[in-house]
C-alpha cells in the first residue's frame, strides 16, 4: 500500500489532528451556545460565537450512509473498501472508512466503533469497525 496523502493542516484544524495523533478524536463545542460541530471551523453556524473548546468524544457511533467506490483507483486503498458517513453518540457525523468487515455486511444503523491508524509518514487517521 503506498503512502497515505497527509491532510492539509489549517489553525482552524491543527486541534483534530494532533487529536488523532494522541488517539484522540476531538469534537468542536462552542462556547456561546453549547452546539457541537464538525468537521472543524472558526465560527459556530448556529450563533456565530467565535468561542469554542474541544472535547473528546466516545468513538462509538453507527453507520448513517456508506458508499463503495469502484473508480478510480487511487494507489493507496486496497480494493473493494467502505467510506461510510458515522453518526457519532454526540449526534455529529464524519466520514471514516470502515474496515474488519465484508462490505457485503455493512448496513445503515449497525454499530461501529473507532479505532487509530498510523501511515509511514507520521500520519494517524481515526477508521471505524463494527462494535464488538
Amino acid at each position: 500500500m503506498a503512502t497515505r496523502m497527509a491532510p492539509t493542516i489549517s489553525p482552524d484544524t491543527e486541534f483534530f489532528w494532533n487529536g488523532l495523533r494522541d488517539n484522540k478524536l476531538l469534537i468542536q463545542r462552542c462556547g456561546g451556545c453549547g452546539a457541537l460541530r464538525h468537521p472543524p471551523r472558526p465560527m459556530c453556524p448556529h450563533c456565530r460565537s467565535l468561542d469554542w473548546e474541544a472535547i473528546e468524544s466516545t468513538g462509538r457511533g453507527t453507520v448513517y450512509s456508506f458508499v463503495m467506490p469502484h473508480q478510480p483507483r487511487v494507489p493507496f486503498f486496497d480494493y473493494p473498501y467502505v467510506v461510510a458517513l458515522v453518526e457519532l453518540e454526540e449526534g455529529i457525523r464524519l466520514v471514516s472508512n470502515l474496515t474488519d468487515i465484508d462490505p457485503a455486511d455493512v448496513t445503515v444503523g449497525m454499530a461501529v466503533e473507532i479505532y487509530y491508524q498510523s501511515f509511514d509518514n507520521e500520519l494517524v487517521l481515526h477508521q471505524f469497525r463494527p462494535s464488538a
